[in-house]
């Protein structure tokens, strides 16, 4: 019996006989608040608990020997498809761009609706190779013979795409070497000559643009991409467009463990106005360098301790909080009717 009584004197929790309890409509009142609110604050922590954060980690990269994907989605409302061209240089100034990158134009009308079938641009080493090879010698020939019959045609198909307003959307994937460089767009694959021709100036080549997406590898949860939804127009004047871009090597982890590899970047931006001296022609260029200190970004859970010590606090605390509160109000109406039993007993 001693030990019994020993135990029980340990009792936190003692049991009042069922005919001393009162139970009170306001007791109620406050019971139902109490339910309703324990029950709001429990979905809220099981959401709490249940969704995962980020935890940013950096250090050196180390990753060598493979590609940077370049992913290009841009418009050019006043430039036609037969004009444009892609160009990627990397640091040594050797030519990266593979035949067979997955790069695509679109013709448009002025309206921006597609008018033509898309198919792959040739890009920069067919063009270079073509315009490059023996210069001097095209030069002599172009000088003497005049256009020949594919120039011409190519010149007025141009002039008439012109005429009609329309414009070229190029878009696809550029795999280049990781290593510091540059691409840009522009009308550099055409013959110098009959640049001239079609344009008569380098002042009247308009390089206004939109970017619809410009980034460096496959896009994970919370990613802003800087360069996404900027818009270029030039009024009655021409000039190069420079984005210098940072670029910060990133692996994404899932909370499932599978780690996506992936960039991200910062960019600042320089317009160069032409000028009738100048001999270059406008364009678009993308100038990208490489940070050497990687970005991991970790998905993780909250513990499941952690949930229930949460839960515990706020539902132990709503709990003394309503009892407490159905005290005070116990008491008060109790004030308020005394007085009153009074005056009735008088």
């Amino acid at each position: 019996m001693g030990l019994k009584q020993a135990i029980k004197s340990l009792d936190a929790f003692p049991r009042a006989e069922e005919h001393l309890l009162q139970k009170t409509q306001t007791g109620a009142l406050v019971s139902v608040i109490g339910l309703v609110i324990m029950a709001t604050l429990f979905l809220h922590e099981l959401r709490y608990y249940l969704t995962t954060y980020t935890v940013h980690q950096m250090s050196v990269d180390l990753r060598r020997g493979e590609t940077l994907p370049i992913h290009i989605n841009m418009t050019f409302p006043s430039l036609p498809c037969d004009v444009v061209s892609v160009d990627a240089i990397d640091m040594s100034g050797k030519h990266e761009v593979d035949l067979d990158t997955n790069m695509w134009k679109l013709r448009l009308h002025r309206d921006g609706h597609n008018i033509g079938t898309e198919y792959v641009s040739d890009l920069v080493e067919k063009e270079h190779a073509a315009h490059n090879h023996d210069h001097e010698e095209e030069k002599d020939n172009l000088h003497i013979h005049g256009f020949d019959q594919a120039a011409k045609d190519l010149v007025k198909k141009v002039k008439q795409a012109i005429s009609e307003g329309q414009g070229c959307r190029v878009y696809g994937v550029l795999d280049v070497q990781r290593v510091a460089g540059n691409f840009h767009i522009s009308v550099h694959g055409l013959n110098i000559f009959v640049a001239q021709t079609i344009f008569e100036g380098s002042k009247h080549v308009n390089v206004s643009h939109m970017i619809h997406d410009l980034s460096f590898g496959p896009k994970y949860p919370g990613i802003h991409n800087p360069l996404d939804g900027t818009v270029r127009i030039l009024h009655d004047t021409s000039g190069t467009f420079k984005y210098y871009i940072k670029i910060v090597p990133t692996e994404y982890k899932y909370i499932s463990k599978d780690v996506l590899p992936t960039n991200q970047f910062s960019v600042t931006e320089y317009f160069s106005p032409m000028n009738d001296f100048d001999r270059s022609w406008p364009a678009v260029y993308f100038l990208y360098d490489l940070s050497p200190i990687t970005v991991t970004i970790k998905e993780e859970r909250r513990g499941f301790f952690h949930f229930i010590t949460r839960l515990c606090a706020v539902l132990g605390g709503t709990f003394a909080v309503t009892g407490m509160l159905d005290r005070w109000m116990y008491r008060f109406l109790e004030a308020l009717t005394k007085p009153k039993r009074r005056s009735a007993m008088h």
